[in-house]
Order: structure tokens, then C-alpha cells, then sequence
């Protein structure tokens, strides 16, 4: 079990660098356009928004004027943007479990050490957002995938807006982004090991539990704030999918809360503080067909949660946000055990807490430098057996994006970044493991 354990540290890490790839932030240049606002209305560094910029999106993309509407747009508007990020980079990654290189006159497997690089594409998003009639909202995000072609559905809802004419009301059904705390598509970094945020995506190996909150889910929402946006709530109900179509487990449902609270500092500017929490419901086996799994066919639900504080603060041309979580999951998530067999011995309910301090110095419009650090530490490991430090997790991100030019037709930024990601014990002798990521390319939207 101890092997097993080890060889899918390894994959949950390698896995957990890719998420990078098919997280597109949603910034929109239509919005400039049909405004005539420059990006920076809404943005401190695309795709990073201001304070503005979230009350407009807290607006469904409005800005109570009767500009709002559609039809009192030129017929030749239309609010579509498209973004893609050519770039090179470099992975590395240490101790990764591999077959043993055959005629050598051994088998099994060993330790490799794996390092690429080379130029490349990720997919390319086409945004399209705003209004359908005053106060119904709607965002639509296919992205089509670099490797397969493949056309997916990011983002696909439609938001009926101030009902019965306050802000405090508003409801958004279909797929979307939660009400993060830190939005991961609207991340500053982008590399494979950067590109994500460790709190919303770990799992301690062999966990199986079917969540990451950074990923887009199903359901609806219920969001609402003060007519300064300094006070904000949203409660949310969710398939119990990761955002996967289909129904695959078919009987349960998630609920997300979050609740936020900003207030001004004289000569600083908007602080927020606040409180999140994310508790679910996952099958632990399908019904067969003849061996089969049978979609939709879920039994043997059992729990997890997800539930955090943070604060976000402004020193002069610094901000800071930092966020604490605990987390766990059901015992038999967490050992990949149907719940109508019996565990292995020592098997509990791991429980971790994770912290994030991310910090962005914007010297100037054009140039904005980030800084992140992540860890992640067991409190209680799924199996009594292992180390007390098994995949405890510490990540540094350092970068910066340059933007020659940012107007209501285009950006683009020139952005460097280097991702390195460390944990404990999870090699296939038990030792540590370290990815790194280096990233540079152009990052553009049209």
C-alpha cells in the first residue's frame, strides 16, 4: 500500500502541474469597446481587476447606464475577444517513477529525473460576455484545446440581475467560476507550476475525492452586495461533478458559501477581509454493467469540506493577499475505498491546512513584478503509517509581466516566471520530489 501510495504522489504532482494549461482568465477587451473605457478602468494589470473592475463584474457586466442594454449598441458590436499565450518553456521534474530501460537485465521501476523544454502553445479562449437585455447577463467561454483540437465549454451561464431592483439579489445559473477569494482565472502567473493555486487543487495521494474549487462547476448561485460593493456574499449549490457534464455520480450536490467585507484605509485605499467554505458530497463506487461502471449510478456517498480566512491590503504600489484552509476528506476518499469494503489498517481522514501569501509591486502601469509562496501541511495523514510530513508541499512562484501597450482593441504583455514546487516523501523510495517550471512568452488578447 506504502508503494502504491508513493507511485500516486508522484502522478498527483505531475497532474497538478498541467492544470496551467486549461485555466483561461477572463478578461474581456469587448467591455472596453463597448464603453469606450480604456482597460485600466477595470483593471490594476490585466487580468488582474481593481476595485471597479469587480464592482462591474459584481453588476453583471454593467454599468447602469443605458449603454447597458444590447440593442442600444452599434448593430456592428460584437462582444467577443479571443486569447492565447505563445510561448518557450522549461519542466523539470526530480525522482519521477519510470520503467526500468529494458535489456539492462532488471524490471520494475526506478527513480528518472525528467527535464524538457522547448517552444509551445497553450489552447486559445474566445470570450464572449455581457448583456442579453438590461440586467440579464451571460458569459460564454469555448476553449479549444492545443493538443486534441477538442472544443470544451469553460464558462456557460446567464445571470438574471438586481431582482425586484436590488444588488443585494441576484441569481446565475449554468457553469461558472465560484466566488473565490483569489480567482484562478484571473491568476497573474502561468506557468505549469505556477498557474494554479495549491489550496483550491491538493489532494493528499491516493485521495480521489472528485473536487478542485478552482475549477468552473455546475449549478446555481446566489450573489449579493451593498450598492458600494464593500459588502459581499454569494451562496452557490453544485452538482456533485467538478464542473464534468454528464451526471457522472448522479445524486449529490455541493454547497459554497463566501462572505467578504472591504473598508477604506486613508491614503491606502480598499482592504478586504473575509470568510469561505466548500462542503461536498462524493460516490466512492458506480453500479456495473457487466463490469461496466454505469454513469449517474453514484452509491456510497461520504463528505469532505474545504473552509478558509483571508485578507487583502494595499501599501502603496504593494498588495498583499494572504489565506489560511483546512481541509479533509472521508476516510474512504481518501484510501480510494468503496464504502462497502473494508478499509486498509491505519486508514483515517487526513485533514491538512494550507497557506498562500501572494504580492504584486506594480513599479508602473506597464510593468508589474509577482511574488507567491504556498505550502501545504498534513496534520493527519490518511494512513497511520505514513510520515507525519508525507506530501507536505512548499511552492515558490517569482515573475513579472511587461505591457507595451493595453487599449479597447488588444493587449499585450510580456511575461517571465519561475515555478518550483517541493514535496515531501513522495518519491517512489520515499524521498522528496521537486518540479520546476521556467516560462516566457507573449501573452495577448484580441
Amino acid at each position: 500500500m506504502s508503494i502504491v501510495t508513493n507511485k500516486l504522489g508522484a502522478l498527483a504532482l505531475l497532474l497538478g502541474a498541467t492544470l496551467a494549461l486549461v485555466q483561461p482568465a477572463q478578461a474581456i477587451p469587448a467591455f472596453a469597446r463597448k464603453y469606450g473605457l480604456p482597460c485600466s478602468a477595470c483593471h490594476e494589470a490585466w487580468p488582474k481587476l481593481n476595485s471597479f473592475g469587480q464592482t462591474f463584474k459584481d453588476e453583471g457586466y454593467q454599468l447602469n447606464n443605458d449603454r447597458d442594454a444590447p440593442f442600444y449598441q452599434n448593430p456592428a458590436y460584437w462582444p467577443v475577444a479571443m486569447r492565447i499565450t505563445p510561448h518557450w518553456h522549461f519542466e523539470g521534474n526530480s525522482r519521477v517513477a519510470s520503467d526500468v530501460v529494458p535489456g539492462d537485465g532488471t524490471s520494475g521501476q526506478q527513480q528518472s529525473t525528467i527535464n524538457a523544454s522547448g517552444f509551445d502553445l497553450p489552447g486559445i479562449d474566445i470570450l464572449t460576455g455581457g448583456t442579453l437585455a438590461k440586467n440579464i447577463s451571460f458569459l460564454l467561454v469555448p476553449s479549444i484545446e492545443s493538443d486534441s483540437g477538442t472544443i470544451s465549454f469553460e464558462s456557460a451561464w446567464v445571470r438574471l440581475d438586481r431582482l425586484h431592483g436590488s444588488p443585494w439579489l441576484n441569481f446565475k445559473f449554468g457553469k461558472f467560476e465560484l466566488d473565490l477569494p483569489i480567482s484562478e482565472k484571473r491568476i497573474m502567473t502561468l506557468s505549469n507550476n505556477g498557474g494554479f493555486y495549491q489550496l483550491y487543487h491538493f489532494l493528499p495521494p491516493g485521495d480521489v475525492t472528485p473536487t478542485s474549487m478552482g475549477d468552473n462547476q455546475l449549478g446555481a448561485e446566489l450573489l449579493g452586495h451593498s450598492a458600494d460593493d464593500h459588502t459581499r456574499y454569494a451562496l452557490s449549490l453544485l452538482s456533485s461533478s467538478d464542473g464534468e457534464l454528464g451526471l457522472p455520480g448522479g445524486r449529490s450536490y455541493d454547497g459554497y458559501f463566501h462572505l467578504s467585507q472591504a473598508f477604506l484605509l486613508p491614503h491606502l485605499g480598499l482592504q478586504r477581509v473575509g470568510a469561505y467554505g466548500y462542503v461536498g458530497l462524493a460516490p466512492t463506487f458506480l453500479l456495473t454493467s457487466d463490469g461496466v461502471p454505469i454513469p449517474g449510478s453514484g452509491r456510497g456517498n461520504r463528505s469532505f469540506y474545504r473552509a478558509g480566512a483571508y485578507a487583502s491590503f494595499y501599501l502603496g504600489r504593494f498588495d498583499f493577499t494572504g489565506l489560511v484552509q483546512r481541509a479533509s476528506d472521508n476516510v474512504f476518499l481518501a484510501n480510494a475505498t468503496a464504502a462497502n469494503q473494508t478499509l486498509p489498517d491505519g486508514a483515517q481522514s487526513p485533514v491538512w491546512n494550507t497557506g498562500t501569501l501572494e504580492a504584486h509591486y506594480t513599479y508602473s502601469p506597464q510593468l508589474v513584478f509577482i511574488g507567491r509562496y504556498e505550502l501545504v501541511r498534513m496534520t493527519r495523514q490518511a494512513l497511520a503509517t505514513n510520515p507525519g510530513d508525507f506530501a507536505n508541499l512548499d511552492a515558490f512562484t517569482l515573475g513579472y509581466r511587461y505591457y507595451p501597450f493595453m487599449h479597447s482593441r488588444a493587449g499585450l504583455a510580456w511575461h517571465q516566471e519561475v515555478a518550483t514546487v517541493r514535496s515531501k516523501l513522495t518519491s517512489l523510495n520515499g524521498q522528496d520530489q521537486r518540479s520546476t517550471s521556467v516560462f516566457m512568452g507573449f501573452d495577448f488578447a484580441f
